[in-house]
């Protein structure tokens, strides 16, 4: 973890190169050593956090006046930082009688000011919850009261896990996750608190900062997709080639505990939706044989994306996976107990994030739960069935290497499309893709569900959701248009698609449909914008590839003019 020092150093360095997100931070108590560690620790991620700083002790106030500072501010993020301490405060000051209802009432008021912050600004709301803190007024005996400090603070955190689950804007800091991992000692300086109001230590600073950037990266798409893993002395102890599947260490027993306490954490990754891949230097038969016939291995070859064994070096490999699996390098996280093979995909292969592992096994699977490389903004169903999606494109790849000729390859994967505009069935998955997808991405605007159902209900646009499939299986949803009513022209809001589907033809099949919709609704023209990322340069001759026309920032369609264009792709009902 990069230390306070460092952060406040980082302020001092070049932040123009990097995309921006606007803040407002509220607090109960002092933040402006907390606003430092935020924006330094954007350097550490490529983000330039601007932020507007509440005055000290303002929440209430910002909030509930909408003609206030912080709504002038126009922030993506509104950050509130509610003490355990002020809390506390406010608790003792309740006569007995009105306790058991303070965690009710404090939840109120905390979804009092989501709902006035969002329904004034198109923002994401991040909520601290409250490091634990003991009173020790009744001692465990406050377990068993529910007019206590204890088992009313409790019963906070836990509402506020109930509150985000039904508000798809509001975003949890999980402060009281940190104090457990970090220790209640590290997490306040109680000599600066009394003569500083500043609540969390200055070891404690930039795990809180950190744990913010995490959630803003996920809400931006900045997500880790794939664990890349070594296998020898990293899914097991020991060697395979040397002492056989019999002879390495897994199980209940010794060291083999902890290779397989690591692989459940892998298999509940796996089973989120993360993709794991592997990348050996070994035998492939020799190296298959655990994840075959091994009593003791948890994961097993259904849950590997793409295996990958031989004796070339593992940069090269990685850009053999990454090559399947289509989706960036800086998606990708390399985990291996070797410190050279480490530093060879460091050096050739930048963009892949590769820790430091600890030297003993035992360590493995708690260093890697504290440095959060898997954090998500969203999850779907569809998220767990993403292996075997992978496993079928790996087949698909295998497939196309017989044919010569890529349109015979195309006409033999028998590929059907399914259309239907949003509804409650695919808004979850819709939200996820534009908010993940980076490169086949147009304009790269974000959406929430929230924002979903309001554009499906909305009679200012049209949209469609796309989910294919083809004789290996199901690719899913894997496309989304929003289309935005523009006098006589639509105007192509939002045009995303995953990777996996490339060369296949579908932004033909699209863009079809698109004409299609536009003559319906009696529209003459199609409007399109590609707005330049450093993810999105895949598609930057995406509308010149289909006919538009260039008019100086905007690319024209003429509806009229256009005739359907030849592609592989045929069409089924949606099922939801």
């Amino acid at each position: 973890m990069t230390d306070f020092n460092q952060l406040k150093k980082n302020l001092k360095k070049d932040f123009s190169k990097f995309k921006s997100a606007r803040i407002a931070l509220l607090g109960d108590s002092a933040t402006q050593l907390l606003a430092q560690a935020i924006r330094g620790y954007g350097y550490e991620v490529e983000m330039s956090f601007e932020i507007w700083e509440a005055d000290y002790d303002q929440i209430e106030m910002q909030v509930f006046d909408t003609s206030s500072e912080v709504y002038a501010s126009k922030p993506d993020y509104v950050i509130i930082f509610q003490s355990t301490q002020k809390l506390m405060k406010y608790f003792y000051k309740l006569p007995a009688s009105e306790r058991a209802g303070f965690a009710d009432a404090h939840l109120e008021k905390v979804r009092g000011m989501y709902d006035t912050v969002t329904s004034k600004l198109k923002c994401r709301v991040i909520y601290f919850n409250f490091a634990m803190m003991d009173d020790a007024v009744f001692g465990n005996f406050a377990n068993k009261i529910d007019f206590s400090f204890t088992y009313q603070l409790r019963k906070i955190n836990l509402g506020l896990m109930d509150l985000a689950r039904g508000l798809k804007n509001l975003f949890i800091n999980d402060i009281e996750s940190l104090a457990c991992r970090y220790g209640t000692d590290t997490v306040n300086d109680m000599s600066i608190y009394v003569n500083t109001d500043i609540v969390f230590s200055l070891d404690f600073m930039p795990a809180v900062a950190k744990n913010i950037a995490d959630i803003i990266l996920a809400i931006s798409g900045k997500l880790k997709k794939c664990a890349i893993l070594d296998l020898d002395n990293t899914l097991w102890g020991g060697i395979i080639g040397d002492d056989g599947m019999e002879n390495i260490q897994l199980g209940d027993l010794g060291i083999g505990k902890a290779f397989t306490e690591f692989q459940l954490w892998l298999k509940e990754l796996k089973k989120r939706g993360i993709l794991l891949a592997v990348c050996s230097k070994n035998t492939e038969e020799i190296a298959r044989e655990p994840f075959e016939k091994h009593p003791d291995m948890v994961l097993r070859m259904e849950d590997i994306s793409i295996f990958v064994a031989n004796w070339d070096n593992k940069a090269d490999n990685i850009r053999r996976i990454q090559s399947v699996l289509n989706i960036g390098f800086d998606s990708m996280v390399f985990i291996d107990d070797n410190p050279v093979e480490r530093e060879m995909v460091k050096t050739h292969v930048p963009d892949v994030t590769v820790p430091d592992m600890p030297e003993d096994p035992a360590e493995y699977a708690g260093f890697l739960r504290s440095l959060n490389l898997f954090e998500t903004a969203s999850f779907s169903e569809e998220d767990e069935s993403r292996t075997e999606q992978y496993q079928q494109e790996a087949k698909r790849k295998i497939a196309q290497e017989v044919y010569t000729n890529e349109d015979d390859f195309l006409a033999s994967l028998n590929m059907k499309a399914a259309v239907s505009p949003f509804n409650k069935f695919n808004t979850p998955r819709v939200s996820q893709l534009t908010q993940r997808s980076n490169q086949f991405n147009l304009r790269t605007v974000r959406y929430t569900e929230d924002d979903i159902a309001k554009i499906a209900a909305s009679a200012e646009y049209l949209n469609r959701a796309f989910s294919l499939k083809d004789k290996f299986g199901d690719y899913g949803l894997i496309s989304v248009i929003i289309l935005h009513k523009r006098e006589d022209a639509l105007f192509i809001d939002t045009w995303i698609m995953s990777c996996r589907v490339l060369k296949r033809g579908m932004e033909i099949f699209t863009l079809n449909e698109i004409v299609r919709i536009a003559r319906e609704a009696g529209f003459k023209k199609i409007i399109g914008e590609y707005l330049p990322t450093p993810k999105n340069g895949l598609v930057k001759n995406h509308y010149a590839d289909l006919g538009f026309q260039s008019t100086g920032g905007h690319w024209l369609l003429d509806v009229d003019s256009y005739a359907d264009r030849v592609n592989f792709i045929g069409t089924e009902e949606p099922v939801n």
